[in-house]
């Protein structure tokens, strides 16, 4: 199949508004009848897409006969722009092919923790937070804090939050696992190099459409005044929300809004991602038990090291994927080691 396969889109497309002009479809539940609606808009955005690239490579075509014509060198200037634009909306449309996972198109809920090391690994946690939200607000994400717990010194002892937006979790799926930190350390005064480790956990949100039956007997569920030094990580009552899962001992706890209520009803939607995705795993061992085949990420299994010295790199272990300026990616910019992941899932 082609990577822009767009006439497969289309029959796609038809065969579900096909399904909304029987008069069965009106009468299933609702969560069913939003469900195909929602595939019928992804499916119509991707036509649009693909058909803008199609119409803006008939554009530069033109625009290049004209200038071979006329000799004209102004409108090659408006013919590099143009390519290069294009260059950019084809990465963007190549990428978005390759996610074609189950829970992709979801929300994602990333939380990160620090390894041994103290104030090294919690500054550690705090850079890679900035890294994934500079990357997120780049790519016209929301973030949302969730839970922030700040460090004794410097840094962060644990953040969750969540990238909301199409594709979130298609994209940041790959950066689950262990991160590993090589620099000297601003902390050590005898400047001496450090490695540092933090853990990224991603999880999909759950949406209504799936079910998760939770035994409100189960839950234990405590209040407290949010932590932090001040600012937006502090709340001046006791609206943050833990919930402990007593049967698999799963905790969350939510302090980003302002009514224990809404904090409530988040910690309850991160709990079902957790309790999901447990189950997802249970299932996935199960299979490969059978396989004699074992590969989920655990903690001192990094997936990515970020070197800062004796001289300046990023590698992805998994793709051999790297790039010398570390000063870019810890700016955000991360698309070629999410690419990289994802085409290596293809293969």
């Amino acid at each position: 199949m082609s990577l822009f396969d767009i006439e497969t889109v289309k029959k796609q497309l038809s065969s579900l508004e096909k399904q909304t002009t029987e008069e069965s479809f009106w009468q299933k539940p609702s969560n069913e009848t939003s469900k195909v609606l929602s595939q019928i808009k992804q499916q119509k955005e991707k036509i649009d897409k693909y058909e803008r690239i199609f119409n803006e490579i008939t554009n530069i075509e033109e625009l290049t006969e004209l200038a071979i014509l006329e000799n004209d060198e102004s409108v090659e200037k408006d013919i590099l722009k143009a390519t290069n634009n294009l260059e950019v909306e084809i990465e963007k449309l190549q990428l978005e092919t390759l996610l074609s996972g189950k829970y992709d198109k979801c929300n994602s809920i990333l939380t990160l923790h620090p390894g041994a090391g103290g104030t090294e690994s919690q500054d550690w946690v705090e850079m890679l937070y900035r890294m994934y939200t500079r990357w997120a607000t780049k790519n016209g994400y929301e973030v949302k804090e969730l839970d922030y717990l700040e460090g004794e010194e410097a840094g962060i002892k644990s953040v969750t939050f969540e990238i909301i937006g199409e594709n979130a979790y298609g994209y940041m799926k790959g950066e689950m696992g262990v991160h590993r930190l090589v620099r000297i350390s601003p902390f050590d005064s005898g400047g001496r190099r450090h490695t540092s480790f933090a853990s990224l956990e991603v999880l999909p949100e759950i949406t209504d459409e799936i079910q998760i039956d939770i035994n409100p007997d189960d839950l234990r569920i405590d209040t407290y005044r949010a932590s932090g030094a001040g600012g937006q990580h502090i709340n001046k009552t006791s609206s943050a929300i833990r919930i402990t899962h007593i049967p698999t001992n799963i905790v969350v706890s939510c302090q980003s809004e302002r009514s224990q209520l809404q904090n409530r009803e988040t910690a309850m939607k991160m709990l079902k991602s957790k309790l999901f995705d447990l189950k997802e795993k249970e299932q996935k061992e199960r299979i490969e038990d059978l396989k004699g085949d074992q590969k989920d990420i655990a903690w001192g299994n990094q997936i990515r090291s970020y070197v800062f010295c004796p001289y300046t790199l990023v590698k992805d272990h998994r793709t051999n994927y790297e790039v010398g300026n570390v000063e870019s990616v810890m700016d955000g910019n991360i698309d070629g080691f999410i690419e990289s992941y994802l085409k290596l899932k293809l293969t």
